[in-house]
C-alpha cells in the first residue's frame, strides 16, 4: 500500500539534500564576494568542475572517498554533513508543519539558519543578505499567513534585536569594548520576526546556556580564558531550531509562569 505521508518525508529530505549541496556553495562563495551561480562546482585545488555524477548530495562524498576524482584532493567532510543536516531539518519541517504556508516559511528561515551558522563559524560574520532580508521576509510572511499575526511578528523584531542591542550598549558603556556583534542582533530581530515574541526568551535563555557550555570548552582547549571569542551565531540558530521543533511548548509554558495571560 503507497504510504503518501513517507512519500512527502523522502521528498523533503531530498530537497533539503539538494539545498545543502547549493547552501555548501553559498557558504564558502559569499564570504568571498564570490558569484553563487556560476561557475559550477569545481575542485578549489586542480580547478576542473564537477561531474553532476560527482555531485549527488551526501552520496557522492562517501561513493569518492571524500577526494577530488581528478587530482586527489580532499573534499572536507562539511559537505555531505550540511547536505544531511539541511536534509534532515526539511524533513523535520514537513512533520511540524505538514503541506502548508508554515513550511514554506520554515524551509525558507531553516536554509537561511544553517548557511549562516557556518559561515558565521568559519569568518564570524552573518551575512547582511541574509540577516536583513530574513527579517523583511518574516514580517511580509506574517501580513500573507493566516496562522501568524503581523503584530506578533512586529514585535519580534524589536524585542529580539533591542533585547541584545542593549546588551551590547551595556557592555560597551562598562568595558568600552564590542562584545556582541551587529550580526547577532540583526539574526535575533530575524528570528523574531518569524517565530513572534514569544519565541525570544527561549531563545535567548537556550542559547545562552549552549554558548556558555560551548564557551568554557573552548577556553579550556585555548588557554584564553575570558578572553576566548566564539561566534553567537550558531547559538541562537540552534536555539530557533529547538524552538521550531519542540521547544514551542516549553517556551510558552515558562513564560505562562512569570507572565501568565500573555501566552
Amino acid at each position: 500500500m503507497f504510504d503518501l505521508d513517507l512519500f512527502y518525508y523522502g521528498v523533503f529530505f531530498l530537497f533539503g539534500a539538494l539545498f545543502g549541496s547549493f547552501g555548501n556553495v553559498v557558504i564558502y562563495r559569499l564570504p568571498r564576494e564570490e558569484s553563487i551561480v556560476k561557475p559550477r562546482s569545481y575542485c578549489y585545488s586542480c580547478k576542473k568542475q564537477v561531474a553532476w555524477y560527482d555531485n549527488i548530495p551526501i552520496l557522492s562524498w562517501f561513493i569518492l572517498g571524500g577526494k577530488c576524482r581528478n587530482c586527489g584532493a580532499k573534499f572536507s567532510f562539511r559537505y555531505p554533513l550540511v547536505e544531511l543536516i539541511m536534509a534532515t531539518l526539511f524533513a523535520l519541517a514537513y512533520h511540524y508543519a505538514g503541506l502548508s504556508w508554515d513550511l514554506l516559511e520554515y524551509l525558507i528561515f531553516i536554509f537561511g539558519l544553517v548557511v549562516c551558522t557556518f559561515i558565521d563559524l568559519d569568518h564570524m560574520i552573518l551575512p547582511d543578505e541574509f540577516t536583513l532580508s530574513g527579517i523583511v521576509i518574516g514580517l511580509v510572511g506574517a501580513a500573507l499567513n493566516p496562522h501568524r499575526e503581523f503584530l506578533d511578528s512586529l514585535y519580534g523584531v524589536l524585542m529580539g534585536g533591542g533585547f541584545l542591542w542593549g546588551m551590547a550598549y551595556l557592555y560597551w558603556i562598562f568595558t568600552k569594548q564590542e562584545g556582541m556583534g551587529g550580526g547577532d542582533i540583526k539574526l535575533l530581530a530575524w528570528i523574531g520576526a518569524l517565530l513572534g515574541w514569544k519565541a525570544i526568551p527561549f531563545v535567548i535563555m537556550s542559547s545562552a546556556i549552549i554558548g556558555s557550555v560551548v564557551g568554557l570548552v573552548a577556553a579550556r582547549k585555548q588557554k584564553a580564558g575570558l578572553k576566548t571569542i566564539i561566534p553567537f551565531g550558531p547559538y541562537l540558530a540552534f536555539a530557533a531550531v529547538l524552538y521550531l521543533f519542540g521547544g514551542q511548548t516549553i517556551a510558552l509554558w515558562y513564560l505562562d509562569l512569570f507572565l501568565p495571560g500573555l501566552s
